[in-house]
């Protein structure tokens, strides 16, 4: 079966152009790092004994989705492309709204240790 598997994968980029195979590692690649989101969500959720999405999926996200995006753009498929485009700017909201609040969390802290000095 893996042989099956393995010649299906290697006789896919037969006649191939460069450009082609490197645009499909492109896709094997976004993809991947989109798929490393969900582990390290399981992952941390294992750990934590409950449901976390810590932020590194945010991140994993955004660049499988970039990744995604531009091969979605290079293959010129619509859906593809409205999909991704769609998620970055969810993604990047999130990451905007995590690290807005550690700068407010941080605010606040240095504003009660002034505080306790005075």
């Amino acid at each position: 079966m893996l042989d099956t598997l393995a010649d299906k994968l290697i006789g896919a980029f037969t006649g191939m152009s460069t450009e082609e195979i490197v645009m499909v590692c492109v896709g094997f690649g976004g993809q991947a790092m989109f798929t490393m989101r969900f582990l390290i969500q399981w992952l941390k959720s294992e750990i934590s004994r409950k449901s976390v999405i810590p932020i590194a999926f945010w991140y994993f996200s955004l660049a499988g989705g970039a990744t995604l995006f531009v091969y979605a753009l290079w293959r010129q498929d619509p859906v593809f492309i409205l999909g991704q485009g769609t998620g970055l700017f969810i993604y990047a909201r999130n990451l905007w709204l995590i690290h807005r609040e550690r700068r407010e969390t941080e605010a606040a802290a240095r504003e009660s240790a002034r505080e306790a000095v005075q």
